[in-house]
């Protein structure tokens, strides 16, 4: 009897065990991408990888509500704003102050969202003078911190000196998360009085997770916040590892080491949606993937250089043998899926003979040497690059093509150091104003192209400050195709969004940031 006794306690271990182990998978996803966020800090320069990891580890004031599209995906109705840290909002009948009325948010040790929170997120990004800044002097056109009020403990006033169409939507924004600043100051010094230096590779905020481990080149473990104000995730832990070849990360999804792969080649996707036990979602997406050119220095200071460039581009080709067909040429700054849009007259054909001419008229008929950065890792951005040197070759610019390390080629096109660099990205909040100032405005904080035209600047800051949303419209497509006229970059494709996963992997949603929120998924 004992010895059945022991028997049964036995098995019954090994189901409690069996059953535990079961629950951990359920509860933890892998995900492998091409590289790790180059940093966890609000103020850095972002990029694909940052996004994702501040759509995970930062919570918004706003958000939009939540559509399935036509594919049946989850996507946002940019029509719709919905509460997120601010349980509530009212914008004043003139479109000057916005007044937010906080939720009882907790991070995930416990700390309780104040306004004092706001206040200090609001204040270091005032005096850091980057990212949180620049969206408040550039788009809103704040010029005191004055314009940011604590009414009481859960409420926070923001006041505006001219009407603001974007003075709500633009709180959705993933770079304009909300600090815990009760955790926050624990580890400020005084050489580091903003904890740039701990935030850059720990979080502190009332989001759906927090930074475990961070290891940079490696991996980054996310662990929920059992607190989170919209209930506690489905995942418990999100591991993700950096895994740069796609073609591991293709073996690795096929043999089940991970559950998501994200950024694979067209044409592996294309494979793996016919395989049993994984699964490929598509979006229709908002990138604008270009090359842009330092316009402030020779060569591409001269107009006409930057056109022949253009004229050299094999769209058809690219098209075919890099995107097998999914992608879209992109034909203004602007992502098609926007209010404003506007890509008549797009006229950059593949001619050798006009590219030739023109570069002539600039005085380099014989052609120049340049470079071309990319980034490591980066596999549809190194094919592009070579097809890129063929093609240019063809009219005597001597293509150099350089690859570094993400977060090296952010130091070099920020500071004007890369000639000529290779840029994926998307506007955040849907609004052509807002794409245009964002990275054509000379006064962007993001113009890395260094592209200045009086006549653009003047139609973009009117968008910023009125309320015609006819007027607006109009000045944007106006300011569109000048841009297309003087080629500031090298337009390339709008490559869509793509994402595959194991097949028991549900719950995927697709954000303007282009970064998954691992909120939303969950593990059968």
């Amino acid at each position: 009897m004992k010895i059945k006794g022991l028997a049964a306690a036995c098995l019954g271990l090994l189901v409690v065990s069996s059953w535990a182990q079961a629950q951990n998978r359920t509860e933890t996803l892998v995900v492998a991408g091409p590289r790790t966020p180059e940093s966890a800090d609000l103020d850095y320069p972002a990029t694909e990888a940052v996004h994702e990891m501040r759509r995970n580890i930062y919570e918004r004031l706003l958000a939009y509500e939540q559509m399935t599209n036509k594919d049946g995906v989850r996507v946002e109705d940019f029509d719709k704003l919905a509460p997120a840290l601010a349980e509530r909002w009212e914008v004043s009948p003139d479109n000057r102050s916005i007044t937010f009325h906080l939720s009882s948010a907790k991070a995930a040790n416990g700390d309780t969202l104040s306004a004092d929170d706001l206040m200090w997120t609001f204040d270091r990004g005032w005096h850091l003078k980057a990212t949180f800044y620049w969206y408040m002097t550039q788009m809103l056109k704040i010029t005191d911190f004055s314009a940011f009020q604590k009414l009481d403990d859960h409420t926070v006033k923001v006041t505006v000196p001219n009407p603001s169409p974007l003075l709500a939507k633009l709180w959705v924004n993933n770079d304009l998360g909300i600090i815990d600043s009760t955790e926050a100051k624990k580890h400020l010094t005084p050489e580091d009085p903003w904890g740039s230096t701990w935030l850059g590779t720990h979080s502190a905020s009332f989001a759906p997770y927090v930074i475990e481990t961070y290891t940079p080149g490696q991996q980054v473990v996310y662990a929920a916040n059992e607190n989170y104000f919209r209930g506690a995730p489905k995942l418990k832990r999100v591991i993700f590892r950096e895994m740069p070849t796609s073609s591991n990360r293709v073996v690795a999804l096929q043999a089940g080491a991970i559950d998501v792969a994200e950024w694979l080649l067209p044409r592996e996707l294309s494979l793996l949606g016919n395989m049993p036990g994984v699964k490929v979602r598509t979006v229709f997406g908002n990138y604008i993937h270009r090359v842009e050119m330092n316009n402030a220095a020779a060569p591409f200071s001269d107009q006409r250089v930057r056109e022949a460039l253009n004229y050299l581009v094999p769209r058809d080709a690219i098209q075919k043998s890099v995107y097998y067909g999914t992608a879209r040429p992109t034909q203004s700054p602007v992502s098609e899926i926007y209010p404003g849009f506007a890509d008549k007259d797009f006229p950059y054909t593949y001619d050798v003979a006009k590219a030739k001419a023109l570069l002539a008229q600039a005085g380099f008929a014989k052609g120049f040497k340049t470079e071309l950065g990319y980034r490591t890792g980066d596999e549809i951005e190194e094919q592009i690059a070579v097809i890129l040197k063929t093609s240019f070759a063809q009219a005597g610019v001597d293509l150099q093509l350089e690859k570094m390390p993400s977060s090296s080629l952010v130091a070099k096109y920020t500071k004007a150091e890369m000639p000529m660099y290779f840029l994926r990205d998307m506007a955040i909040v849907p609004d052509a104003a807002y794409v245009v100032n964002l990275w054509l405005n000379s006064a962007s904080l993001v113009d890395y192209s260094r592209f200045k035209n009086p006549a653009v600047d003047t139609l973009i800051n009117n968008a910023l400050t009125s309320t015609d949303e006819k007027a607006r419209i109009g000045d944007m497509q106006r300011a569109q195709q000048i841009v297309i006229d003087e080629a500031p970059w090298i337009f390339l494709f709008n490559p869509g969004y793509q994402l595959a996963t194991r097949s028991d992997v549900t719950g995927f949603s697709w954000y303007t940031p282009n970064g998954n929120a691992w909120y939303d998924f969950s593990k059968s």
